[in-house]
């Protein structure tokens, strides 16, 4: 558990399976309010509503919007850790960390309303004073120290290819994904994500990807 979130999590609720419960539908349930109409547009009273409860009830749980919005990003970041990036410490093998990307974001196609939080509020916390600011400027800087990663292992492996230079491609490839996803929620019907990012993939990896 962060910091954050002991701080805005009530003693009671970690006393009390009720509690938990309650949390972690309101977490759910923001999640669809901020990817709908963004932070800024998203009042204390309109989250209440869409979470079932009062307003008072809200504040109990998360004493201002800004802690129910890092609840909410970091809920969202620790799920997709879980399910599709190991998290052992152990040195990043890029073959399954590219292969768990694919799945990721295949993932991700299933659920727009996720893609919409993120796609939202990324765009919303470019300016200077939104509170997901910092999230997302730390979350853009672990993406890239991974990624960089993963594309140094397949170079040490020579599992590049010739034409391509690891140099600023995990900078790339970010934009790419970053990109197909604001396209898809443009044009569900007529952009696949994951097909299009295992495509640009076998331009840059000279062996297949795991399924």
């Amino acid at each position: 558990m962060t910091k954050a979130q002991a701080a805005t999590r009530p003693a009671t609720s970690r006393n009390y399976p009720k509690g938990e419960r309650r949390r972690a539908q309101i977490i759910k349930a923001a999640l669809t309010a901020f990817g709908q109409v963004g932070y800024r547009h998203a009042s204390t009273v309109q989250l209440a509503a869409a979470c079932g409860v009062s307003r008072a009830g809200l504040l109990h749980h998360f004493p201002t919007k800004e802690s129910l919005l890092e609840a909410v990003l970091e809920e969202r970041e620790l799920q997709d850790d879980q399910h599709f990036f190991r998290t052992d410490g152990d040195p990043i093998d890029g073959l399954e960390y590219f292969a768990s990307m694919i799945r990721l974001v295949a993932h991700n196609q299933a659920n727009p309303l996720v893609v919409s939080l993120f796609a939202v509020l990324s765009s919303e916390a470019t300016t200077a004073d939104h509170p997901a600011r910092p999230y997302f400027a730390a979350r853009y800087e672990r993406a890239r120290s991974q990624m960089t990663q993963a594309v140094e292992d397949l170079a040490a492996r020579d599992l590049l290819h010739s034409h391509v230079a690891p140099s600023g491609l995990a900078v790339s490839l970010i934009a790419l994904i970053d990109g197909l996803q604001v396209q898809w929620l443009l044009s569900p019907d007529t952009i696949d994500m994951p097909e299009h990012l295992r495509s640009m993939l076998r331009n840059v990896i000279s062996v297949e990807l795991p399924g």
